[in-house]
């Protein structure tokens, strides 16, 4: 491992077994941590972008648990090159691969998933597989009546379906299948003369005929999958449209819960509401004030339709542990699906200083993780 040497510095090594080194706790269960290998590399450097290490350690000692964070590339057979807390410092250590592992690492390459796939054997791995298309996602949900009624029609793209959904529809938006913070998102709004409207990103729309319209999707999307979706009439904050996103996690019982609640609204000139393009966050009591919808029944339709979402979708796909739900709400205040994050950065939270939600969004997937540690319910299938 000497290429890792020469990584990180100011790093002790040492080889441990199953339990931890002399002079820590012993009482403290390990519990695993799987990182994408930038976060994994930040980790002497305290550079772990979106990833608040000192959030999962502070969660992991009020649980009596010793987090080893680890990354795909440094596991070898059933042990890992990974970090542990000792005070103040991280030490590298090889250990064998905990029993329970929290993913937090997005899987993209055939090698990567093969990886993942193995690691699965050493361990309770949750929230395994933590990235979907919209589409699988909105077909299962189209598979319930009840929650079928939150989905705008969606389809997936092509140069038919793109030409029927425009005769019934006056505004749409093309999305990527597989996408984050708000990426290769294009919206198209029908105007008068028979023009389109083309929102790329910020700036000044493109106008453009029918035909000129469908002919400009087709070169934007090449050979990418894509969807494309009705636009919610979304309610809007000071004239600017928001969403809401809601954090569900399962806990300390195994079942899921709400852990947090918050608001994005779009930039001025943006078609999106995702902070990472300009978006503000705001707490809901004054996103609803502004809608004029009353609070409490507002935020309880909200949770019972998120949990229901998590409770299905999460009986389709297993080891489903840590989701957030982009939801909207139309100009009635009627409850919109959007789509689905299995691998929520929780920054918004901490932006909107809810401060001890953000520090919830840590401490209820670890809970989880000390109910399998304890029950073992995982290998059953249960997670």
């Amino acid at each position: 491992m000497g290429t890792h040497r020469d990584q990180f510095n100011k790093v002790e090594y040492g080889v441990v077994g199953n339990h931890m080194e002399r002079g820590s706790v012993n009482m403290k269960q390990l519990i695993g941590i799987l990182l994408d290998w930038a976060t994994f590399k930040g980790i002497p450097r305290g550079k772990t972008g979106y990833e608040s290490l000192r959030m999962y350690n502070k969660a992991a000692n009020q649980l009596l648990l010793q987090p080893f964070y680890m990354t795909l590339n440094t596991i070898k057979g059933k042990t890992a090159l990974g970090y542990t807390l000792h005070g103040r410092r991280y030490r590298l250590v090889r250990h064998t691969i905990p029993g329970v592992t929290h993913n937090r690492d997005i899987t993209v390459s055939k090698a990567n998933s093969s990886k993942l796939s193995k690691l699965a054997e050493s361990t309770i791995l949750y929230n395994r597989i933590n990235r979907f298309s919209k589409h699988r996602i909105h077909r299962i949900l189209l598979t319930n009546s009840e929650l079928a009624k939150l989905l705008p029609h969606t389809v997936a793209y092509s140069k038919l379906n793109l030409e029927r959904l425009m005769f019934n529809h006056s505004t749409l938006f093309i999305k990527p299948t597989k996408g984050s913070v708000g990426d290769g998102i294009v919206k198209i709004t029908k105007k008068n003369g028979g023009l389109w409207e083309i929102h790329l990103k910020k700036g000044k729309p493109l106008r453009k005929s029918i035909k000129q319209t469908q002919a400009f999707l087709r070169n934007f999307i090449g050979n990418r999958t894509y969807i494309i979706q009705e636009a919610i009439p979304l309610a809007l904050y000071k004239k600017r449209p928001y969403d809401l996103r809601v954090s569900v996690q399962r806990g300390a019982d195994g079942h899921w819960k709400i852990t947090g609640m918050v608001g994005k609204v779009a930039a001025k000139g943006r078609h999106v509401t995702n902070v990472a393009k300009g978006g503000k966050v705001r707490r809901c009591e004054e996103l609803f004030l502004e809608s004029g919808f009353p609070f409490i029944e507002t935020k309880e339709a909200i949770q019972k339709s998120a949990l229901q979402l998590a409770q299905y979708i999460g009986g389709k796909i297993p080891h489903l542990a840590d989701i957030g739900f982009d939801l909207g709400l139309d100009r009635d205040g009627n409850v919109k699906f959007i789509e689905m994050n299995a691998r929520d950065q929780r920054i918004t939270f901490r932006k909107a200083k809810l401060f001890q939600t953000f520090y919830k969004t840590y401490l209820t997937p670890l809970q989880y993780g000390k109910y399998l540690l304890e029950t073992k319910k995982g290998r059953k299938g249960l997670v």
